[in-house]
């Protein structure tokens, strides 16, 4: 049985399922069942690094009694303006009344270290892509920061505001669902901010929810030749991540140490890993793609590749039968073991010693704003 083998002299693995087809054969065979990891886990939690209002320095552990209606404006005083090259942005309304009666917006900004953190409120009738990019100025100005080269945000209803507010400004914006310390950091500020607010609306329905299209047909210049469900100890998944600094190699990371998750060491993370003669291009390919999240769709008999903000592939088939059905069960079980933490690896074949592309991924459930 052919295994995943990243680098055998230093990681440990276990294949979890044999080798399949990619997707274009509508038949595939699978011999082996899968059995379901079980594993001991710690929830994920998120706290956000000390904040500072417009008015005192607060400490994390008072949090709770800051003012709900302040706004923040805080840099990281030991992280130089310069390095920060990319923010995170969310503007959209917030289940809060102001005193007209009509929901607040809000501009939340920060970075992926969350060592940049910024937001401001707004009344409904100046949401625009001139109030918008004034506000990012206003950041910059603030902070005492340069323009970010990128921003990243995950709603596709704002796409139009931010895209154009953002190309007035030289700025490149980025769509993509990868925007993890703003997702947490939102759901952080629903728990502690706005619940808190005068003006909060209980029961009240995001004006905006994330998209959730039917999955398309895969590009041809994406399909790989053979997949399999595999998995690593996720000692040794901390390894690849690092290795997409040390050595040429396609693919994105995630920082685990600030999004709060804690796994031990021996927790199998599940993930899926491609095989293809041509691993270069595509994983050359697949690094413009924003990749977030990949689900084992059981009522379809496929594999669902999400990516940017609201494009979802069929990434692959399988012929539905009560095994293999049970096994693309147990893989999503495993990632729930695993806190939504899960991979995708692209070899040159799967007894490779090393992988062309590596992305770690995290499958969140939607921001409750």
């Amino acid at each position: 049985m052919a295994t995943l083998s990243f680098n055998p002299t230093r990681i440990p693995h276990k294949p979890v399922i044999k080798i399949t087809s990619f997707s274009k054969p509508s038949k595939i065979h699978w011999a082996f069942s899968l059995n379901p990891i079980k594993n001991h886990h710690k929830q994920v939690y998120y706290q956000p690094k000390v904040s500072v209002s417009t008015q005192e320095q607060v400490e994390v552990e008072d949090y709770e009694e800051d003012d709900p209606t302040a706004e923040l404006s805080y840099l990281d005083p030991e992280t130089d303006p310069d390095t920060i090259l990319e923010w995170e942005l969310d503007f959209c309304s917030r289940p809060i009344l102001d005193i007209r009666g009509k929901k607040l917006w809000e501009l939340v900004v920060c970075d992926d270290s969350l060592s940049l953190q910024y937001t401001k409120y707004f009344p409904n009738n100046v949401i625009n892509s001139i109030t918008l990019k004034n506000a990012i100025v206003s950041v910059s100005e603030d902070l005492g920061v340069p323009l970010p080269e990128r921003i990243r945000f995950f709603r596709s209803q704002m796409q139009t505001i931010i895209t154009k507010a953002c190309n007035e400004l030289e700025i490149k914006p980025i769509p993509s669902k990868r925007c993890l310390s703003l997702l947490l950091w939102l759901d952080e500020r629903f728990e502690n901010v706005y619940t808190r607010h005068p003006g909060f609306q209980k029961g009240s329905k995001p004006l905006m929810a994330l998209d959730n299209p039917f999955p398309m047909e895969l590009p041809e210049n994406l399909f790989g030749e053979k997949w399999a469900f595999v998995q690593l100890p996720f000692s040794a998944v901390r390894e690849e991540v690092s290795s997409l600094e040390t050595r040429f190699m396609f693919g994105a990371s995630l920082d685990l140490d600030l999004l709060g998750i804690e796994i031990s060491e021996e927790t199998l993370i599940p993930g899926v890993a491609v095989a293809s003669s041509r691993a270069k291009p595509l994983a050359a390919w697949m690094n413009g793609l924003e990749v977030c999240a990949i689900e084992a769709d059981t009522s379809r008999g496929c594999l669902i590749l999400s990516t940017g903000i609201s494009t979802r592939y069929t990434y692959a088939t399988y012929n539905k039968t009560p095994l293999t059905t049970a096994e693309a069960e147990a893989w999503e079980a495993a990632k729930k073991t695993s806190a939504g933490l899960h991979f995708l690896a692209i070899q040159q074949d799967l007894d490779s010693e090393d992988c062309v592309g590596f992305w770690l991924l995290l499958d969140l459930p939607p921001p409750p704003v």
